[in-house]
């Protein structure tokens, strides 16, 4: 009998279901690889292709989370240390992610033949309303640094019932004037294009002490392939017209305006801000933070991203840790959990302790 059972154990052994499971396994891998990697698109707009990476699925149950990077940087370089930060992935697994590129900025992108006409500011906000179609999505949350925010700026106001939210980074509403048209001039004559785009991207404190990130940058734009593509940019960047709003014509959705409190652009910022409903706009002014926070305060950003998205109606039963429970630095604001807003908010530096987050129909402090 035992001999018999024995026997039956071999006869039914089957091989392959490892098989099968190995293969199962294989597929998890190689899905999670593609949703960090992310999938690239070319995709065509009226006015030229733009390269497009999607992670997720294009569900469209909710909008999706549109990104747009500045001058110098790209997609990957501008916006991968935020949302690949442990703190954003609930965030992240909740929402399709959309980077563009500009035009010509990509990794490996072809270099622009000699007199090539780069596109506008304008024209580039323009190529946006493509890449919804194109992944099919009604409506997104835009976050945007620099230019990118200026970009993002432009297409919410000529489409207003596409963008939900907007999280604008270092933006500078303005064109530029006669004064600093000439201090460009004379700098492009005393500097180099890696240094005129590291002043646009870091404090000045920050470029004085040459710490890692600044080096990296400097590094990584004065052996970029395609120079003369950022160059392109650049220059556009810094032709770009007046955005023309005012709080009775602003943005018809929430706004959070994010600068750094020694970044290169926390005056227009501030001038931004008081143009702006104070019913529907968040000022976060980060200490410490620099030039570009999403890379130097990634945990203050997620945290208050969240508050955003919350106050929004999404993500409602989201944890919150970091600006609730630190008691060193603090960042102050007023939310009303069911999306409505009393008064203008304004995210800075205190020195209130944290408080926890109390039930959704109240007004909070929150700090982190």
């Amino acid at each position: 009998m035992t001999t018999e059972m024995q026997e039956i154990a071999i006869t039914e052994d089957k091989p392959l279901l490892t098989g099968q499971a190995d293969t199962t396994k294989d597929a998890e891998l190689a899905a999670r690889i593609l949703l960090d990697q992310g999938q690239e698109h070319s995709v065509e707009t009226p006015h030229g292709v733009l390269h497009v990476t999607l992670h997720g699925t294009r569900t469209t149950r909710r909008p999706a989370i549109l990104t747009f990077h500045d001058v110098g940087l790209d997609s990957k370089s501008c916006f991968s240390p935020l949302f690949k930060f442990e703190e954003m992935q609930e965030i992240v697994k909740n929402f399709t992610l959309i980077h563009i590129d500009a035009p010509g900025q990509e990794e490996g992108a072809a270099t622009y033949p000699a007199g090539y006409q780069y596109p506008s500011m304008e024209t580039i906000s323009e190529m946006i309303p493509a890449v919804l179609q194109f992944f099919n999505f009604r409506t997104v949350i835009g976050v945007g640094v620099g230019a990118g925010a200026y970009i993002l700026a432009r297409f919410a106001l000529a489409n207003p019932d596409a963008v939900e939210g907007l999280v604008l980074i270092n933006i500078d509403t303005n064109a530029r004037g006669w004064i600093d048209w000439a201090a460009q001039k004379l700098s492009s004559v005393t500097s180099s294009l890696a240094e005129q785009i590291l002043c646009h991207l870091f404090s000045q404190e920050e470029l004085s002490s040459s710490t890692d990130l600044v080096q990296s940058h400097r590094e990584r734009i004065s052996k970029a392939p395609n120079l003369s593509n950022m160059e392109l940019l650049w220059k556009s960047y810094n032709s770009r017209r007046d955005l023309i709003f005012d709080r009775n014509s602003a943005f018809k959705c929430p706004v959070m305006l994010v600068v750094g409190d020694h970044a290169p652009y926390e005056d227009a910022a501030v001038e931004c801000n008081s143009k702006m409903d104070p019913t529907t706009t968040s000022f976060l002014k980060m200490a410490d933070a620099g030039g570009l926070p999403q890379l130097t305060q990634p945990a203050k950003l997620t945290e208050a991203f969240k508050y955003f998205i919350q106050g929004m109606g999404y993500m409602a039963s989201s944890c919150m840790t970091r600006l609730s429970r630190s008691r060193t630095t603090s960042l102050s604001s007023s939310y009303s959990m069911d999306g409505s807003r009393s008064r203008s908010r304004t995210l800075s530096q205190g020195s209130q302790g944290g408080q926890m987050p109390p039930s959704p129909s109240q007004t909070m402090e929150v700090s982190c």
